[in-house]
């Protein structure tokens, strides 16, 4: 706790958070010239490690991407689970709605990984999983790419690094909700974006937040004061350089001594 700004209900989200946009579920529009064999994310997605050989297979796999507007739903919560969603560009968060209507976000998903890993089991998504920006996503049906990954150890072994990095999205969230004080929380964000970013093959040090503050606060269970008055004195403090939604990491030790057991 910071002088007492942690948020204590776990479905009371920062601010009220804007409705998520109704619609038809989009229909999947086939690129032909989109392929994984050129796709510059093919060393972080799915195909990561797959011999050139095989990536023709996947290739047909995935032909099929959909476009999501910002606001919208890419599938919302209790859609039945047909398919995995590689993000192509731009950005996702799954939201999870209380019984009273209250969201709070559960996740953020950048250029790269993988949406609905969680539902794999439940064959229901149990979250929304909404754009914060015009984006693409390439579709991959599941029972197709099941019957693949039995034929191409590399891609089942992928598939298995892809669940395995989900599993510890989870349990970090957890501790960031645990026993953290909410500078300990927004450190750890910071730096857990950091490493995401060069996984992906950006820059760690400098980087756009796709999120706003209020998605940061919701995310971590703080208010918008609290986010906004501790980047800004991690600025001052020289931890960080932020310019609206550009974060420039200065000082990683000093980050890391914050969160303590980074």
């Amino acid at each position: 706790m910071l002088n007492g700004t942690t948020h204590h209900s776990t479905f009371r989200p920062a601010v009220q958070a804007p409705a998520i946009r109704t619609s038809a579920r989009p229909m999947g529009v086939v690129h032909p010239g989109l392929s994984c064999s050129n796709c510059c994310l093919q060393g972080v997605c799915l195909p990561c490690g797959l011999p050139a050989a095989d990536l023709g297979e996947l290739d047909e796999l995935t032909m099929v991407k959909r476009r999501t507007a910002r606001g919208a739903a890419l599938y919302r919560g209790g859609d039945r689970f047909d398919a995995l969603y590689a993000v192509r560009s731009g950005a996702f968060k799954t939201v999870c709605v209380s019984r009273g209507g209250e969201e709070k976000i559960t996740g953020f998903y950048l250029s790269g990984e993988v949406l609905g890993l969680d539902a794999i089991s439940s064959e229901r998504h149990g979250y929304h999983a909404v754009a914060l920006e015009d984006s693409e996503v390439c579709v991959i049906p599941f029972t197709r790419l099941q019957e693949l990954a039995l034929r191409i150890p590399e891609l089942q072994q992928q598939l298995f690094r892809l669940l395995s990095r989900d599993i510890t999205r989870d349990q970090g969230l957890m501790l960031l909700l645990g026993n953290m004080t909410a500078e300990q929380r927004l450190a750890a964000f910071l730096l857990a974006l950091s490493r995401r970013y060069k996984r992906l093959g950006y820059a760690a040090d400098c980087f756009n937040l796709r999120m706003t503050r209020e998605e940061i606060g919701n995310y971590l269970g703080l208010t918008l004061e609290t986010v906004s008055r501790l980047l800004s004195r991690f600025q001052r403090e020289g931890l960080i350089a932020a310019q609206q939604r550009e974060i420039e990491l200065k000082d990683f030790d000093a980050l890391m001594e914050i969160v303590g057991h980074w």
